[in-house]
Parts: C-alpha cells; structure tokens; sequence
C-alpha cells in the first residue's frame, strides 16, 4: 500500500521507540516518518529497532516545529489518551483511519504522536482537526509510542484494503491555509473590538475547535478571508 499518509512523532525520546514505529510503518505499507525535535534518530538502538526499516528511518525528515511537519497536509489527527476540551472531534484509531485513507486522495495527511513523557501539548493539539483515541479496558489508557503507532498503522492498512468511499468534492485547506485564516480573524475581531484581553485565550480555542469541525475546503477559506477582507478596510486602523 502507497499512501500519503504522515506519521510524525513529536518530541520522541527513546530511539528504540522512533525504530520500532519505523517497523510498524513498514509493516503496514507506510512510509513517510517526520520526527519533530527527536532526541535522537540515528542511534544504534533506533537502527536495530527498526529491524527491516532502516532506510525508512534514515529518510526520516526531521523538523523544528509542528508547523513545519505539516503545512500542507489536508487532515491533521492528534493522537491523545488525555480528556480534552470538550468540543473537539473525537475518532477511535478505526474511524480516524477510515477519514485519513479517504482525505489521502486529496492531500496529504497527518497524525501526530507525542513524546513519551507528556504527549502532545495543549498548543500541538489546537494544530489538529480531529483527535484520535485508541480505546483500552479499564483505568489505564496510556500506551506505549511505538505500540500506538502500531495500531494506527494497522487500522490505516484495513481502512486502504476496504471499498473505496467516495472523495470529497473539493481540495481540503491545508494546515497552512487554515492557519492564515485563524491569523486573520483574529486580527479582525480585535479590531472590531469583539476579542479583547479578557476573552482572547477562550474565544480563539473555541474559534479554533468551531473550524476544526467544519472543515472548509481551500474555496471555502478563500471566501471566508475575502470576506474578512472587506470587512477590516471598513474597520478603523490599529494605533
């Protein structure tokens, strides 16, 4: 199985676990790995881990930031085992392969992964469409980083073997779009005076988790930043 689909671990600490999820990629036909900030990737233990996915691992890309890893990507999942902010769309690893293998078609597609320490922090999980979950029995749901890339990996393989659903009609925003867009409707509500100090952390995470859930398409941003457009000329100047 080819497909566009990124797995991209973020603060990784363990090298045993960056060469294990290699493996798991390469036994489930993925192939595309960044690694956000590693501690380290080229270590012996990574390589031996890796066990069959050495060059997969060696093509790692490695990136400073969130943003970098996924600019163009048309769906962003963050994989958590932590309760959120309610609001957000919530899949199991079996729905959110299902909606990745489907977004594929259009652009690429990424799932984000924590470090083993605290997973995914607050400002990684407001970058992400949708979180994904991966269900356990009883009080203890967090799993191992590369066991959880396993899954995932697995899911997506079953999710790509099944019919093929129908695509969405129209090219998804990528992240980068989407970003701009958040950029520019807060800088118009502040100039309307509707976000101010008082509201500004709670009004954009809501903003955030409203659009998250919408899902325009790059028309639909581009409609939505014209708009914006016309209406902050009406607006007074920023002192």
């Amino acid at each position: 199985m080819s497909s566009p689909i990124r797995i991209v671990l973020v603060d990784a600490q363990h090298p045993g676990n960056i060469g294990a999820s290699a493996r798991a990629m390469r036994n489930m036909g993925l192939e595309s790995l960044v690694l956000v900030r590693p501690a380290s990737h080229a270590d012996p233990e990574a390589v031996a881990r890796a066990a069959g996915a050495a060059d997969l691992l060696a093509s790692a890309r490695v990136a400073s930031t969130v943003d970098e890893a996924i600019g163009d990507c048309g769906l962003v999942l963050g994989a958590t085992a932590r309760p959120r902010a309610a609001n957000w769309r919530v899949l199991d690893a079996r729905a959110a392969a299902a909606a990745a293998v489907t977004a594929s078609a259009a652009r690429p597609v990424a799932i984000l992964f924590g470090g083993e320490r605290a997973g995914l922090s607050n400002e990684e999980i407001a970058r992400c469409d949708a979180l994904l979950t991966i269900p356990t029995r009883g009080g203890y749901g967090s799993l191992n980083l590369a066991q959880s890339v396993q899954v995932v990996c697995y899911e997506i393989a079953m999710a790509a073997r099944a019919p093929t659903a129908e695509p969405r009609a129209a090219e998804p925003a990528s992240a980068d779009e989407m970003e701009a867009m958040h950029a520019h409707l807060e800088r118009v509500m502040r100039r309307s005076g509707f976000m101010h100090e008082g509201n500004a952390a709670s009004l954009a995470a809501r903003v955030r988790r409203l659009l998250a859930r919408a899902r325009p398409d790059g028309a639909e941003v581009r409609i939505l930043r014209g708009f914006l457009a016309a209406l902050e000329r009406g607006l007074p100047h920023a002192d």
